[in-house]
């Protein structure tokens, strides 16, 4: 029977878990925000950890988001060495996720280019048929 869920997936959403409860409960710089953790990926020797991240008001103070996380990245590494019990406590490396930006952006051009195109076959009063 093949392993559904492998001891590395299992500490990655761990380590999310436990940083995105430490970011919103014990971080106290006002640059941070409100930040969602989207994924974590980690080295096989778990020496390193690339934790993304999307901020709820987009693009814009990234660079200050990103300031404050790394200011406060060795604080989230001593906590998560107490919360998540392995060998190596991996060093933390943020980095800004822009792919829910991009699907909102994607989803946006299809949703003009739908509309473009009833407009021009006025689809809008055919309606859609049955099978």
């Amino acid at each position: 029977m093949p392993k559904e869920y492998s001891r590395s997936a299992r500490v990655v959403e761990q380590i999310r878990r436990e940083l995105a409860d430490l970011i919103r409960s014990e971080v106290k710089d006002p640059r941070v925000g409100f930040i969602s953790l989207t994924e974590v990926e980690i080295t096989p020797d778990y020496a390193h950890a690339k934790v993304f991240f999307t901020s709820m008001t987009g693009e814009e103070g990234v660079e200050d988001i990103l300031a404050g996380l790394r200011r406060a990245s060795g604080f989230l590494r001593c906590e998560l060495g107490r919360r998540v019990r392995i060998h190596t406590t991996p060093e933390l490396h943020f980095v800004y996720d822009r792919s829910i930006e991009n699907g909102n952006r994607m989803s946006a051009l299809i949703d003009k280019v739908i509309a473009e195109d009833r407009s021009r076959t006025g689809a809008d009063d055919v309606e859609p048929e049955n099978d």
